[in-house]
């Protein structure tokens, strides 16, 4: 790639030098980041975590607790179908509106409608709390991704998403703790509630005050895009268009906005950027089915206390928070395939643990299903994370990221009524045991399409998303 005036034939102008520079500044976005989206986990992971308990109530109000398990399933489906849906327009949002905007502002809806379920008392109501709080959720990550394309290198990404993600990983699990112990002396479920929102408003404020868009609202200069992205040939000449048009006015900052259309057609026509989608699907099934429902199964398969059970399933997100680190440094050292691979294999080693908890026994200890979900953690979201962070920033640069982030994870969480509804019903009607063989059917399922886009990948080592590097 020239790096002067002149551009040779066929190759593209790079755009403003990026910078590799990591500064306090930079670990403190990053820290904001990760500990603003654990606090999202307030209001997302109490349902989960007194999911036992509420089953409970509404059983001395009239309702048998299988007929409540099912209700409470239909409404978790029905709100991880209204937080995909707000995913596939919280990117583009984001991408056109400002990162920093969309987090805070997913911030507010969540603690707003975590404070009307609180005060809610029948399904109806529940149902439309519940929906409000996962749409306004679902601008979180898309702000988070925007704001993280704005300030790190591409050849970070890996590690940068890695330490981002633990929010969602190290967060939950921390959230899920916390809550746990509440309910251990004596607090209900709407004292839980209310006390995730209250967590949750003291992190906005702290982001509200120190979140910055982007570095050079510092005094920073931009960091290095990936030259691979989907937006490579497009980003050249309009960078080139923008600095020209800054110089002129005197300005510095910021390129111009990139329209709507012009972020969703390169991404649109990319088939792994599908395959990527396809994968997020079967991913986010997995991690939303033991989010929801792991409290539940430790008590009603495992014999476990409902705050005990609440206080291992932080498990599963304690033990993929380490793959996630893990994998995230390790990506960056294999290479542009290096994910690929690691989600080949993770997710084959997650099907061998799902059909283990298939097969464990009746009345056969706390111990063996407690180690299996921690496994599973492990082995399934150090892939997932890579699907919506690391590989959203590969694809979409620091024009498109956030709306590629907001269309894998969109489709991911359609799978969202399979979670919550299904896997209820095949619990209630089959027991436990079948709910995890079929949940390996997806696991292997998911494997299989991961080893696809590797093969792909490594027959078209210089592409990303289906169009060339610029140089």
């Amino acid at each position: 790639m020239s790096t002067g005036n002149t551009v040779a034939p066929g190759r593209i102008e790079p755009a403003q030098p990026g910078s590799k520079r990591f500064t306090v500044w930079h670990a403190g976005t990053a820290a904001l980041l990760a500990l603003g989206y654990s606090g999202y986990y307030f209001c997302r992971s109490d349902l989960s975590v007194v999911l036992p308990v509420l089953i409970r109530d509404l059983a001395q109000h009239g309702i048998t607790p299988n007929e409540a398990q099912i209700k409470l399933g239909f409404m978790a489906s029905v709100g991880t179908v209204a937080y995909a849906f707000g995913k596939f327009f919280s990117g583009a949002l984001a991408d056109t509106g400002g990162g920093r905007r969309s987090f805070l502002g997913g911030m507010g809806g969540s603690i707003f409608f975590t404070i009307v379920f609180a005060m809610s008392g029948g399904f109806p109501l529940f149902t439309l709390a519940w929906i409000g709080n996962r749409l306004f959720q679902s601008q979180g990550w898309a702000g988070l991704v925007r704001v993280s394309s704005r300030w790190f290198s591409y050849s970070t990404y890996g590690s940068v998403m890695a330490v981002v993600s633990l929010s969602f990983l190290f967060g939950d699990a921390g959230c899920r703790w916390m809550m746990s112990q509440l309910m251990a002396h004596g607090v209900g479920w709407r004292g839980v509630f209310f006390f995730a929102s209250g967590a949750l408003a003291v992190l906005m404020l702290t982001c509200l005050l120190l979140l910055r868009e982007a570095p050079e609202e510092r005094g920073l200069p931009a960091p290095e895009v990936n030259p691979r992205n989907v937006y490579a040939r497009e980003e050249g000449a309009r960078e080139k268009a923008a600095r020209k048009k800054r110089a002129d006015e005197g300005k510095a900052g910021d390129s111009e906005r990139v329209g709507l259309g012009a972020i969703l057609r390169p991404l649109l026509t990319s088939f792994p950027f599908w395959m990527v989608c396809v994968l997020a699907f079967g991913t986010t099934m997995l991690r939303e089915t033991f989010n929801l429902w792991t409290p539940t199964y430790f008590v009603q398969f495992a014999g476990l206390t409902a705050s005990a059970a609440a206080s291992r399933s932080a498990l599963f997100p304690l033990c993929g928070g380490v793959s996630v680190l893990l994998g995230g440094f390790l990506s960056d050292k294999l290479g542009p395939n290096g994910r690929n691979t690691l989600v080949v294999v993770g997710m084959t080693a997650c099907t061998v643990c799902l059909v283990l908890m298939g097969r464990i026994p009746d009345r056969s200890g706390q111990w063996a299903p407690t180690i299996l979900v921690a496994l599973v953690g492990f082995m399934l979201l150090g892939p997932y994370s890579y699907l919506a962070g690391a590989m959203s920033l590969d694809f979409g640069g620091k024009h498109g990221s956030a709306t590629a982030a907001g269309i894998i994870d969109g489709f991911g969480y359609m799978a969202g009524w399979l979670s919550g509804d299904t896997v209820a019903r095949i619990a209630v009607d089959f027991g436990w045991r079948r709910a995890f063989l079929s949940l390996a059917v997806v696991s292997l399922l998911t494997a299989l399409v991961a080893m696809v886009l590797a093969a792909h990948q490594r027959r078209t080592p210089g592409v990303v998303g289906g169009q060339a590097a610029g140089g």
